[in-house]
């Protein structure tokens, strides 16, 4: 059955995803005016391996449990930018422990705002995988770049999806446990200042 999204959508970019024996076939479909966009996902998984298997969406990636433990995000307001959890890197604690399957740009138009000044309305696209469950764990990021051209405002907006077997969700709450319980660890390390009196003190 195909699916119908209407006028609200205009443009759509699709990925193949190795994931077990199969593949996971995912669309991004967006708007060129708009920082909205949806996915859809098909899988030639067979049945007896897809049991187990969840698929999550994310519109506020702070909810997310991958993008909280690994990934630092970029949030950042004023006249000409609108920028809302914005992918900036991996957490350099994880750098042994996730990696890129992918990371490319949808330039969609270059627009000069201003006489000199130029910005590109895009889509970003990052995979990343768990480095212990490479074929069993996908987190999509799609960061929509869109230019408001009147006003010379680039708004930025991301979403993400996730694919995961149950071993790879253990093992992602596993981590994100730890990292919860690491800041608790630097929290209770913190030095506690010392406070002199000067009628301790004694004189020579």
């Amino acid at each position: 059955m195909s699916l119908k999204m209407g006028k609200t959508f205009d443009r759509c970019y699709n990925i193949r995803v190795p994931f077990l024996s199969g593949f996971y076939d995912i669309g991004v479909f967006f708007n060129k005016k708009s920082t909205f966009l949806l996915f859809s996902v098909n899988s030639s998984i067979k049945s007896d391996e897809a049991h187990g298997i969840k698929v999550n969406m994310f519109k506020n990636l702070e909810s997310s449990k991958f993008c909280e433990t690994f990934l630092q995000l970029h949030n950042y307001r004023k006249n000409t930018l609108d920028i809302l959890n914005q992918f900036k890197s991996i957490k350099p604690e994880y750098f042994q422990d996730i990696s890129f399957i992918f990371n490319e740009t949808v330039t969609l138009s270059k627009i000069e705002v201003e006489e000199g000044r130029f910005l590109f309305d895009c889509l970003n696209i990052y995979g990343f995988t768990l480095n212990a469950y490479i074929n069993e764990f996908v987190f999509i990021l799609t960061e929509r770049q869109n230019i408001v051209k009147k006003l010379g405002r680039k708004i930025v907006r991301t979403s993400g999806i996730q694919i995961a077997t149950s071993q790879a969700l253990h093992i992602l709450n596993d981590f994100y446990i730890d990292s919860k319980s690491g800041k608790v660890g630097l929290e209770e390390k913190q030095p506690v200042e010392k406070i002199i009196r000067l009628e301790d003190v004694e004189e020579d």
